[in-house]
């Protein structure tokens, strides 16, 4: 049985969670997993450093976002399609992601181009309508008009706030879980739709999905609703995967320097591939080095990128240490997607945002030339001198792993590797994400591990040995890639489900997962949409996902939340003895 957390909002009528949560407090968010104290985010901010203002802007965005949805949806069914509408669509929610946009004005923007993303909508497909002599379908509150002024904006937000639904609390609760996976699969689409790889399928499913979860749903409802968004989103990371395969080449394995070398420099956050390479393409012949931070390491895999004689390498750590991590760094610095952190004035105006991300104080890059950004780079001092070397091994994607299967399923049969361990997932500010890191090191010296996303920052460094492989070594942890790259840990299950033929939940795999905003939640729905049994889930258990909730995806799926390194090895090791 799943062990349950005491910070789960408690199972109240609607009308007290309006007086408790309500607009007094200025605002109620509990998205992520850093909300104070467990339970939810109020005044005066966020921990992320959200404002009331900004959330309840975010909340209307949102509801924007839906009534487009449902237009969209109707429309298709007529034949028409609207890709500016479509675009839109991912760029205003994206920006509504933990630690993307923090500015405001840039959100009364959206909402402008909302109001004719929903007006474009609409007519086209009242006149798709029109032209099948169809009679067009009334749809009551779907229409919205744009009125500026963010006060105004942020006041006619603060309605849709979580804490003002009404119906069961449980229903409500696994609404959001889907809208935060269909928002965290919006990212990933939008990262896609960088490289030029739409599927118009893919966007009238979003769309359809959105636009149900205006509807009341029952307890029961809301979960096949989540589920859906689960298999939704695998055909997201699906054709995310060959977006960047494509463009950039499959990732191959690759030693990865972590230190820095004497020069000018830039350093590239975030998730964005586009924005690495357009960044290394405007700065060849300039005598800028450029380095990945944070997900963006397994940029340094791709062939594609890795041409660049000037991309050196990657500086510093997960995205919770940026802080300490961008004060240090003597260049301009980029960040592309989430997880942007406030910046502190010292460095705030040489930090650039740039596609849906959005912070007041740092300067903003609205097209795609990066001559700002270079310039900045080009006024600081830069690195005075080298630091010893130090370096990585990256690049276990699924098609390096998958050449390496009949070893591996070798392996396994001959029982010579013991266990596989998929260890990933966000990283984050609290102590006990420790447990990754002591639950790495505990992993016995036949099994292996494969990580992917930032939660890989936690033991990715340490020395935790090495396997051989057909008279080849390699390190112990197999560096997969970025948390979009769940696609190669599914691939790999179900290839080597295929090879053993044995069941996925049968086979001597286990999923050691943490989480930390929307993109995980896509990511944990997608392997729950799969049926994949026995997963462990922390460092906390979601402040959205309600007792009842968490006890149905116990008993059917075995989601545990983690205990100790030592009982949880424990459990993994001997459940399929």
């Amino acid at each position: 049985m799943i062990r349950l957390l005491l910070n789960t909002p408690k199972l109240l009528p609607s009308c007290v969670r309006g007086r408790m949560f309500g607009s007094d407090l200025g605002m109620f968010c509990f998205q992520c997993e850093q909300t104070r104290g467990g339970k939810f985010c109020t005044v005066p901010k966020g921990v992320c450093q959200k404002t009331p203002n900004v959330a309840a802007l975010q909340d209307l965005l949102i509801e924007i976002g839906k009534r487009v949805a449902t237009y969209s949806t109707l429309g298709a069914k007529m034949g028409y399609v609207n890709p500016t509408v479509d675009e839109w669509l991912l760029d205003a929610y994206f920006s509504t992601l933990t630690n993307v946009n923090f500015d405001p004005q840039r959100f009364e923007i959206f909402m402008q181009r909302g109001a004719d993303a929903l007006k474009e909508a609409r007519e086209g497909y009242l006149s798709a309508c029109k032209k099948a002599n169809v009679t067009p379908e009334t749809i009551a509150n779907c229409n919205w008009q744009f009125r500026p002024g963010i006060e105004a904006l942020a006041q006619e937000g603060r309605v849709y706030g979580i804490d003002k639904k009404k119906g069961d609390w449980n229903a409500v609760c696994v609404k959001e879980l889907a809208q935060y996976g269909l928002k965290g699969g919006i990212a990933y689409l939008h990262h896609a739709m960088r490289l030029g790889y739409k599927d118009p399928k893919i966007n009238a499913e979003t769309a359809r999905l959105l636009s149900d979860l205006r509807k009341d749903m029952n307890l029961d409802e809301a979960l096949k609703s989540a589920m859906d968004v689960g298999e939704w989103n695998y055909k997201v990371i699906e054709l995310l995967d060959k977006a960047n395969t494509e463009s950039y080449g499959k990732q191959e394995i690759s030693v990865v320097r972590t230190t820095p070398v004497k020069g000018k420099c830039i350093l590239v956050s975030g998730h964005d591939l586009r924005d690495l390479d357009e960044v290394l393409r405007q700065t060849e012949g300039r005598n800028i080095n450029v380095y990945t931070h944070g997900e963006m390491l397994p940029c340094n895999a791709y062939p594609k990128l890795k041409k660049y004689k000037h991309l050196i390498g990657n500086y510093g750590g997960p995205w919770q240490r940026q802080k300490k991590d961008f004060e240090k760094f003597p260049g301009s610095i980029l960040m592309t997607t989430n997880c942007l952190i406030p910046p502190s004035p010292s460095y705030a105006y040489r930090l650039f945002t740039h596609n849906s991300v959005g912070c007041p104080g740092s300067p903003h890059i609205a097209g795609e030339d990066m001559l700002p950004l270079i310039q900045a780079a080009e006024k600081e001092e830069g690195f005075l001198q080298d630091s010893p070397k130090k370096e990585i091994t990256i690049g276990f994607a699924r098609d390096t792993v998958l050449g390496l299967a009949p070893e591996l399923i070798e392996g396994l049969k001959s029982k010579a590797i013991k266990h596989i361990f998929i260890i990933g997932g966000c990283d984050g500010f609290e102590l006990g994400r420790n447990y990754y890191t002591d639950f790495a090191k505990q992993v016995p010296d036949d099994c292996l591990m494969l990580t992917m996303a930032c939660g890989k920052y936690r033991f990715n460094m340490l020395d935790l040995g090495y396997v051989e492989i057909k008279g080849k070594r390699y390190p112990r942890v197999f560096d997969m890639g970025q948390c979009n790259d769940a696609y190669s840990g599914i691939q790999i299950a179900i290839a080597l489900s295929k090879e053993l033929q044995t069941p996925i939940n049968e086979l001597p795999l286990s999923f050691v997962l943490s989480w930390f905003e929307q993109k995980a939640v896509a990511i944990l729905l997608t392997f729950l949409s799969f049926g994949v049994k026995n997963m462990l889930l922390g460092p906390s258990l979601p402040a959205f996902t309600p007792p009842d909730v968490l006890n149905v995806l116990s008993k059917k799926l075995g989601l545990r939340h983690i205990s100790t390194p030592e009982a949880d090895m424990q459990f993994l090791l001997n459940r399929n003895k």
